[in-house]
């Protein structure tokens, strides 16, 4: 009886250690993804803002949203997620024809981003920094996502996108993005202060795409 019971003791320590060893193979191998972690929420998150100037995170196609005193409609949105770290950006369209991207992400603060396209730019990522319109910029980051679009935005429904950001010293952006087999497609960017943006929701409140 006594043999039985170091037998089951023994194997069940053998199972413990043989668990104990997947466990830290998985976490070693999360590790050597590159990919950042979900951002928790914010929670001192400026919810009196969000009440007073329309919340950029539930921005959709339909509304409208007004930066820096100029009115856009929202043509379409496109979702991004990457390793369960997801942010969107929306194709905006002025009544003069002129469209923008507004990005929104949360790091875990908002952090809003309008983009102008550069199609003439000659420019490629992977360097460490690149010179554009008399600025350095610096490599931020890079990675690949997937994605889903919807409303107008050029794009297939849902796919994959590689991305390289560089940033300046002076905090401006610089965007390079490649859609499915698409090559990289280049934008500059301005970092928005929340009291910039103003959003006014054209359908229902409670829907979130």
């Amino acid at each position: 009886m006594n043999g039985s019971v170091a037998y089951v003791v023994t194997a069940l320590g053998c199972l413990v250690g043989v668990a104990g060893v997947v466990i830290a193979v998985v976490a070693l191998r999360r590790s050597r993804t590159g990919r950042r972690p979900q951002a928790p929420g914010d929670p001192f998150r400026d919810r009196d803002a969000d009440a007073l100037r329309g919340d950029p995170r539930r921005l959709r196609p339909g509304d409208i949203v007004e930066v820096r005193g100029v009115s856009y409609a929202v043509r379409g949105s496109v979702r991004l997620d990457e390793g369960g770290w997801s942010w969107s950006e929306h194709l905006l369209d002025d009544a003069a024809g002129g469209r923008r991207w507004l990005s929104v992400e949360e790091d875990p603060d908002l952090e809003l981003v309008l983009w102008t396209a550069e199609p003439s730019a000659t420019l490629a990522p992977g360097a460490p920094t690149v010179d554009f319109d008399g600025r350095r910029f610096a490599s931020h980051e890079s990675g690949s996502a997937r994605f889903t679009a919807t409303g107008t935005t050029g794009l297939d429904p849902a796919g994959t996108m590689r991305y390289h950001d560089y940033r300046s010293p002076d905090g401006a952006r610089l965007s390079f993005e490649a859609y499915g087999n698409a090559g990289w497609e280049v934008a500059r960017g301005e970092l928005l202060h929340r009291a910039e943006v103003m959003v006014y929701p054209q359908g229902d409140p409670g829907k979130v795409d």
